[in-house]
């Protein structure tokens, strides 16, 4: 079986499938004949590279990890196809420590894969190390999906995950770019995310974005918003069926709040009802009351 066909069958396995482990490696130490120690100018990044958010304090400290006890497992490259040097498949924030630690070169394991297991194996890695925001996730599914022609359930045994995994994680970019970007930043979880997708219209996810971060909405908070937005509350009775002092009392009333108020009367009892389509409208009707 040749390495390719090795390399789509270890897929979902993960890249422990891929990589063995290694010995650590310092700075001029000699490495086994299962590694080729490579001088660092010659590994390249992959241009498009799942991750497209690199925490630069993570790296910091990878690369004091990496100064006091070497690469324990060395990155997975392929041989770039103008024959220049090496493509990262997997391992590409240990190649940036390894230059911030000051290392020359580094042990790399060779694969021969094509460009479409290459961007496969790199988003398996990211997806079982975690360093995928759940947006680049999101892109990078939807790029092998696009790019490589896989079904979603294709795609779910090729990186060994469940097809409605995949379904809710491709939801996720029917988020406008502004919120996507919030998600990206950390500004918004994934439960947040989710919860947008229920308001009515971009604008509108981007209005309840913007909210839950100045206000600090917990994820249920942001629920209830989408909620409200997607399901305004109905319209109060008509003003007709109400005798002509509870009418006015409506209008008056409607006038000092903001809002839509209507009034249930029964011989005497009855409650009023004030509706609201947003937090920021329930904010206002409160400080009506409070003043």
């Amino acid at each position: 079986m040749n390495d390719s066909k090795k390399a789509r069958k270890a897929l979902g396995r993960g890249l422990n499938a891929l990589i063995p482990s290694a010995p650590p490696s310092r700075p001029g130490a000699t490495t086994n004949r299962e590694y080729m120690s490579c001088p660092i100018e010659r590994i390249h990044p992959r241009a498009d590279q799942p991750r497209q958010r690199i925490d630069e304090e993570a790296l910091q400290g990878l690369a004091e990890s990496i100064k006091e006890r070497g690469i324990i497992q060395p990155p997975l490259v392929r041989r770039r196809d103008n024959g220049d040097g090496y493509e990262i498949v997997a391992g590409e924030r240990r190649w940036r420590a390894a230059q911030l630690a000051g290392l020359k070169e580094i042990p790399i394991v060779i694969r021969e894969v094509d460009s479409a297991e290459a961007y496969e194996l790199a988003l398996v890695e990211n997806v079982q190390r975690q360093d995928l925001n759940p947006i680049e996730e999101a892109e990078a599914l939807q790029h092998l999906i696009d790019n490589h022609g896989y079904s979603q359930s294709e795609l779910a045994t090729r990186i060994g995950r469940d097809r409605s995994t995949i379904a809710n994680a491709l939801r996720l970019l029917g988020l406008p770019p502004e919120v996507r970007h919030m998600v990206i930043e950390g500004q918004l979880s994934e439960g947040h995310a989710r919860a947008l997708l229920q308001a009515p219209a971009p604008a509108k996810m981007v209005f309840l974005a913007r909210e839950a971060v100045a206000k600090k909405w917990s994820v249920r908070e942001t629920e209830r918003a989408a909620r409200a937005a997607a399901s305004p509350a109905k319209a109060p009775a008509a003003a007709k069926d109400h005798a002509p002092e509870v009418k006015a009392l409506v209008e008056k009333l409607q006038r000092t709040f903001g809002a839509k108020v209507n009034i249930v009367d029964r011989k005497g009892k009855g409650r009023i009802e004030i509706a609201y389509t947003s937090y920021d409208e329930l904010d206002g009707i409160l400080n009506r009351f409070l003043i």
